[in-house]
């Protein structure tokens, strides 16, 4: 096989190992810059160039987008998965990651534990955004920071104010996430390739620096998830369209708080860790997902007219509460169950005699009218939290 590796920074730990582990196996790799390479659009039949000449074909696309070229990083993957290579995180998936904003608001719909955030612009809006977070300390974040970088406490609401009011005045986009004290000063990186997670480890700040990250001087070590957390982590990659992702969590007294997820996670503090060989781990991924390539299932299946794919609650007056899929007259209604979700539960492909249950998400693909029938009218208000008072401030000026 034929893999490519997208990275500026040949010498850099992780590229190097991803090479080694490629080389392990039997695959031929080549290291390319990820600026060096043209893209050429013509009708039916995108192509790139490296260094201004034709390159060979590759069977796999490994990137590794920093942040500072992620524009044209992202452009260069889709441009590969335009024609046809499989590549290992998408440009899609990437971007998703890598916009903090972006990769919470998805992750918000979600059921799954996130840092409780705001992102506001508005100075009159900045004390509110403050106090929905529990005020003073709160974590303030830059949007497209990384390794750390760009990720302040702010240990008073006059403090967070200026800083936030500072950054927006030369137009930098802030997040506000309310401060785990819990935590201590600890989180845990769990990386996630394909649907598991392979390893994890506890990163834990020194001194005074309450950011636990490897590039910040935070010590590792190895922990071992618990099902509460290795589900999470998974879950959150999946909700990214992530095949390799770092998730970042911090230890909240209910649970994991998701902080981060990463789509060019280092490698080697989480392998200094555990003493396993993540590399590997991709490799074999890699070599196990090729033959699929990178389907969008979405996409795919809306291409044919008065035909989609949605996802709907079971109503507890519905006619299919009771039934069997079989029974349920679905399949003869020309639709089709795709998945189940049942608590934290998800059921593929469910079988024909899987009994459906009020309260149920069905995904399923069909036809638009027969699906709309199971559809609600409108969606209804979720009802929505009362904001905190402002109180007084008191300190002073």
């Amino acid at each position: 096989m034929n893999i490519a590796i997208l990275s500026r920074g040949p010498k850099l730990y992780s590229t190097k190992r991803l090479r080694e582990a490629a080389l392990a196996r039997g695959h031929r790799v080549r290291i390319f810059d990820t600026l060096k390479f043209g893209l050429y659009l013509r009708q039916g039949e995108p192509d790139v160039t490296y260094a201004g000449k034709p390159i060979s074909h590759y069977d796999a696309i490994i990137p590794r987008i920093g942040t500072s070229v992620t524009f044209y990083g992202t452009a260069v993957v889709r441009q590969f998965e335009q024609m046809g290579t499989f590549c290992l995180n998408t440009a899609d998936s990437i971007l998703a990651s890598r916009d903090k904003l972006s990769s919470m608001q998805a992750l918000s719909r979600h059921d799954i534990g996130i840092a409780e955030t705001a992102f506001v612009r508005n100075q009159k809006d900045i004390l509110q955004a403050i106090q929905e977070m529990g005020g003073a300390p709160v974590v303030i974040k830059l949007l497209s920071g990384t390794q750390g970088v760009g990720v302040i406490l702010a240990e008073s609401n006059k403090v967070a104010e200026a800083i936030i009011e500072t950054l927006s005045s030369v137009q930098q986009n802030v997040l506000v996430q309310k401060f785990v004290s819990e935590s201590k000063g600890r989180d845990i990186r769990a990386f996630v390739v394909g649907d598991r997670v392979v390893g994890a480890m506890r990163r834990t700040a020194v001194g005074q620096e309450f950011r636990s990250n490897v590039h910040r001087g935070g010590k590792t070590e190895l922990v071992k998830l618990d099902e509460a957390y290795e589900r999470t982590a998974v879950r959150a990659a999946q909700i990214l369209n992530l095949k390799v992702a770092g998730v970042d969590m911090l230890e909240g007294k209910d649970g994991p708080v998701i902080m981060e997820v990463n789509s060019s996670p280092g490698l080697e503090g989480i392998e200094g860790a555990t003493g396993l060989d993540i590399a590997g781990e991709i490799i074999q991924f890699t070599e196990e997902q090729i033959k699929f390539g990178n389907f969008n299932i979405r996409e795919r299946l809306s291409l044919t007219k008065g035909y989609t794919v949605t996802e709907f609650n079971v109503a507890p007056n519905a006619p299919i509460v009771g039934q069997t899929i079989e029974s349920s007259g679905l399949r003869e209604r020309d639709i089709v169950v795709l998945r189940l979700s049942r608590g934290g539960e998800q059921i593929a492909n469910p079988r024909k005699e899987r009994e459906i249950l009020e309260g149920d998400s069905l995904l399923c693909y069909g036809s638009q009218i027969a699906l709309s029938t199971f559809l609600p009218e409108r969606l209804a208000k979720k009802k929505r939290r009362k904001l905190k008072k402002m109180p007084v401030e008191s300190e002073a000026s």
